[in-house]
């Protein structure tokens, strides 16, 4: 049994002073508060419970800065989806593993244990199925495996271009599914997976499904995460009135019996009503304000939305930019854009914004990927570790502590990373970062050539 002694720990939804972690077979055994350091303790500053990142496409980590040069006047979201198409056409299964295991070893050091994989990158070049079915979904947890990150994996069903079952476009060819290739598709998924990795099922849009499709998902996973984009384009929205004569939002409410278990991603542009019936439904909105910022999505109503009791959680998406302080940051900072104010995002139990972003953040990334939350009794070991020493901490008090983290800090004030108790983040970097690096960069070598 291994002992963690912190100044100070996140427990439930506040600090405790001298914390010792028990921890055995990947878990936490023992909380002792209150307690001097012993012999044989590792002795640390400050215990976060690590984020779920609760939406991320691993294989864009290696298109992350390739599609900022301006290449028409509207370019926009879908200008920047074909870029996507483009590179993403000649990956192999080993270039998946090779890309992702970078993108997980960087969300481990910026405080994510654990990530929803929306996968949908299933098949050969010229869209035939692999021999095996799941053989990328296999890269993927080989990924996770390389890198020790905790592993919730979301299938995605593809079969249609836009609303209505428009026909795929060309590009689209990689991703797409019948509901009984899906079906045989997830059993081999299934097969995959290893340790406390999970998975769940995500019809991608309702761009990407009909009504009928959608049903019969649900009852491939009958439990478990479902995750859905949904409202992340006004365009989106527009062609789901068009097509329904409701919002995409909307509809999910009103036809998909919508709760615990689901995960809105995106949800920019909803209407009031949409954001006070999502609060209502228990459902999870799956924010990742870096990537909706760098895609010019839009602003999420997350102060309206918070207010009427919504949870949320936050992921990395596109993967442009890997750091779990850096989207709660981006979240808070949206919300004083757009209603030219500060300290929204914070209210009267919890009037400290970090405090606040960094708990409902902790609750909500963890139902969205199926899993306990924070840091307690028989939950997995993953634990994040500041550094006190850290410029950014010098005078801070436990108040303002989350508050320097993630509005203070420009980098190096995680030193430690433990995920189901293994150290996988030592002084700040990942502990095989160099391997990881090189065959990564390697990958990208020869795909950019």
């Amino acid at each position: 049994m291994a002992s963690l002694w912190f100044e100070r720990a996140w427990i439930g939804d506040r600090w405790d002073r001298d914390v010792r972690l028990r921890i055995a077979e990947g878990r936490i055994a023992a909380i002792e508060t209150g307690v001097t350091a012993e012999v044989g303790d590792e002795r640390h500053g400050a215990a976060l419970p690590g984020l779920c990142n609760v939406h991320s496409h691993g294989f864009q980590r290696g298109m992350a800065g390739l599609s900022e040069r301006r290449s028409r006047p509207d370019d926009n979201f879908w200008s920047w989806r074909e870029i996507m198409y483009r590179f993403l056409d000649r990956l192999t299964p080993e270039d998946v593993a090779a890309i992702t295991a970078q993108a997980y070893a960087e969300m481990l050091e910026g405080g994510f244990t654990r990530v929803g994989e929306f996968h949908y990158l299933h098949h050969d070049p010229a869209g035939a199925p692999y021999a095996d079915r799941a053989e990328m979904a296999g890269a993927v947890a080989q990924a996770s495996a390389a890198t020790g990150i905790g592993l919730t994996l979301l299938p995605v069903f593809y079969a249609h271009g836009n609303f209505g079952a428009a026909p795929p476009s060309p590009g689209q060819r990689r991703f797409l599914n019948d509901i009984d290739g899906f079906a045989a598709l997830l059993d081999a998924a299934r097969a995959k997976l290893v340790g406390d990795a999970n998975i769940g099922v995500a019809p991608h849009s309702l761009r990407a499904v009909t009504p009928d499709q959608l049903a019969a998902l649900l009852e491939l996973s009958p439990s478990g995460p479902v995750h859905i984009h949904a409202a992340e384009q006004e365009k989106e929205v527009a062609d789901c009135v068009a097509w329904s004569g409701a919002r995409p939002v909307e509809w999910l409410l009103d036809h998909a019996a919508v709760d615990d278990r689901w995960c809105l991603i995106h949800s920019t542009h909803l209407d009031d009503s949409e954001a006070q019936r999502l609060a209502a439904s228990d459902a999870v909105a799956g924010l990742c304000p870096v990537t909706e910022a760098n895609l010019g999505d839009g602003i999420f109503p997350a102060v309206d939305y918070l207010a009427a009791g919504g949870r949320f959680g936050v992921g990395t998406d596109s993967n442009i930019l890997i750091d779990a302080a850096g989207e709660l940051r981006a979240l808070e900072y949206s919300q004083r854009l757009a209603h030219r104010a500060r300290a929204l995002l914070a209210d009267d139990t919890t009037p400290f914004v970090g405090a606040n972003l960094f708990g409902r953040a902790v609750q909500g990334g963890a139902q969205a990927l199926g899993v306990p939350a924070g840091l307690a009794v028989g939950h997995a070991a993953d634990i994040v570790a500041l550094d006190l020493d850290h410029l950014s901490f010098a005078g801070t008090d436990e108040a303002t502590l989350l508050d320097r983290w993630i509005f203070a800090t420009r980098g190096g004030a995680i030193d430690c990373v433990w995920r189901a108790g293994e150290k996988r983040v030592e002084k700040g970097r990942h502990v095989a970062a160099d391997t990881i690096a090189g065959a990564y960069r390697a990958c990208l070598d020869r795909l950019l050539a």
